[in-house]
């Protein structure tokens, strides 16, 4: 193991940091008109401007220096291989497995996976074709019209974020629902949209326990069946996501449709497995395929590309360089495409989920900041929210503004506008307005010296503050495909910089447990000693209130 605090190249740039502390985003551009072409990448059809950072070609030697010495190079070798990087589980994480384009083959404990990644993949075409075409058809012979997905987490955030992405790709008479939520409005809600004799439900669950989402799909089944439905007919409107094929049948669905997907295959990563089965039947398989194609693209310049010119190693630097020299604990996805707006909910959990650890592969406390809170909306709604704490506020917070340049809804100017507010909150971000700029500005309009001095200080921007903005011609499955790979080869970067596992949740567990054990009591009905005193005190009053109590 290296602790990286530990680094002469950590503690270099420690240094450099209180050097650069004292330099402003304008007066580096003031004395470089070549920054901005030395500060750009491109790949996989992303170009990304990283010029608006409190960087040097100085400072990016000595971050390209700290993952060098952090081996990430060679842990990407390992991710990409198959090698066992989810120490704690002891599997490899081979989730470029399922887009992998190439002819060679892809090896876990002497076997190769690419046979059975194919297959499942076959299979899923045969089976959104049916569904599309209106082939498959429900119990009393109508098309389906709707497809609901029931799954939790990774399950829901992966394929609901890429169907709304891609809507305008979608197809004709098919609509989309998602149910995650165990509150029960979640799913009574989305029922009352829907036919039993013409819904499909989609239940991800690999091991098909996931308390949240099984008693979603029991539910649904009983809705279903208190129809004209039968028993028989469960098979008609169920499909399966999962690797338990005896709960699958018991619960009545066909194991022919059941789709697997493997223990290397994490859950926030699942979406190019049977998980994206979902956004498969809205795109249709051939779009899906494309959406592989963009990540593999993306897989391929970050295992193979130097790490100067590496998107992913780049983004995740920078994040190191902000997270752990600057102090800022939280990162802002501001995606541009209101396509996008589920994008920073589902970089939430990849990069939160992923990299919210506090100890090393070793077992022993990290002595750093791990992963940032990451947080956003789209623009321009965020401007006229959050965008104020950005600007003003006291908090540094890193931005990553998310540009698609051709609409998929051309309309009058409305791109131009959107356009025009993505670069102009980049450079308000980073140039700010001083005081001189605004007594100019405010006299113009006629101002006294006096309004303009009481209004100063309010009205005064410190600027400064860092983004990278990506542009993309359009948002394309192709293109998508490619900006989730992006950011996935970013948290793992991240990760084999603070050398810590991205790839196990132990967090996510024991609050399971605990909910297991609580239900029981709730069930139950009598008075809770056994918790401490507060959530003994909740639960009996939540017992007493509700009518639960013995």
């Amino acid at each position: 193991m290296k602790n990286p605090v530990e680094l002469e190249q950590w503690r270099d740039l420690a240094e450099h940091q209180e050097k650069m502390s004292r330099i402003t985003l304008r007066e580096h551009f003031a004395n470089d008109n070549q920054r901005f072409d030395t500060f750009q990448l491109q790949a996989a059809g992303i170009f990304l401007d990283f010029s608006k950072n409190h960087i040097t070609q100085e400072t990016h030697k000595k971050l390209l220096a700290l993952a060098e010495a952090c081996d990430v190079p060679a842990k990407f070798n390992a991710l990409f291989s198959g090698e066992i990087v989810n120490t704690t589980e002891q599997r490899p994480a081979l989730h470029s497995a399922l887009r992998y384009q190439g002819s060679e083959p892809i090896m876990v404990e002497g076997r190769d996976v690419m046979p059975d990644v194919r297959d499942v993949l076959k299979r899923m075409g045969q089976f959104t074709d049916a569904v599309r075409d209106g082939s498959w058809t429900g119990f009393t012979g109508k098309p389906i019209t709707d497809v609901v997905n029931i799954g939790i987490g990774g399950s829901d955030l992966g394929p609901l974020m890429a169907v709304e992405a891609l809507a305008p790709f979608a197809h004709e008479r098919l609509s989309i629902h998602f149910v995650s939520n165990v509150d029960g409005s979640h799913l009574v809600s989305t029922l009352k949209k829907v036919n039993p004799e013409t819904t499909l439900f989609i239940v991800a669950s690999k091991t098909f326990t996931t308390q949240e989402t099984l008693t979603n799909a029991q539910s649904a089944r009983s809705w279903f069946l208190d129809s004209d439905a039968t028993e028989a007919d469960v098979a008609k409107h169920f499909a399966a996501l999962s690797t338990n094929s005896e709960a699958v049948s018991a619960f009545g669905i066909n194991t022919d449709n059941m789709f697997g997907f493997w223990d290397w295959v994490g859950g926030r990563y699942s979406l190019w497995s049977a998980i994206g089965l979902t956004l498969a039947l809205s795109i249709g398989m051939k779009r899906f395929e494309q959406f592989l194609s963009g990540a593999y693209e993306m897989d391929q310049h970050a295992q193979n590309a130097p790490l100067a010119t590496n998107l992913p190693v780049t983004l995740a630097l920078l994040t190191v360089w902000y997270n752990n020299f600057w102090g800022a604990p939280s990162h802002l996805i501001a995606p541009y495409d209101q396509y996008l707006h589920r994008f920073p909910a589902y970089l939430q959990q990849l990069t939160m989920e992923s990299n919210g650890k506090s100890v090393h592969h070793d077992g022993t406390p990290v002595e750093m900041a791990t992963g940032p809170v990451v947080w956003g909306e789209p623009g321009t709604n965020g401007q006229h929210a959050y965008f104020q704490l950005v600007h003003q506020g006291t908090h540094l917070i890193p931005t990553d503004f998310i540009m698609a340049l051709e609409s998929l809804n051309p309309l009058g100017i409305h791109q131009e506008l959107l356009m025009a507010n993505c670069f102009a909150q980049s450079e308000a971000l980073m140039m700010g307005k001083n005081a001189e700029e605004l007594s100019a500005d405010m006299k113009l309009s006629g101002a006294s010296d006096d309004e303009i001095a009481r209004l100063s200080g309010h009205r005064t921007f410190q600027g400064n503050r860092p983004s990278n903005t990506l542009l993309v011609q359009q948002l394309t499955p192709k293109t998508l495909g490619a900006l989730i790979a992006l950011y996935e080869q970013k948290v793992f970067a991240e990760a084999a910089i603070w050398d810590i596992n991205p790839f196990d949740q132990w967090g996510v567990e024991l609050g399971k447990a605990l909910a297991k054990s609580i239900h029981e009591e709730i069930q139950g009905g009598s008075t809770v000693d056994k918790h401490d005193a507060s959530t003994n005190g909740l639960i009996n009053r939540a017992l007493k209130m509700t009518n639960l109590q013995a």
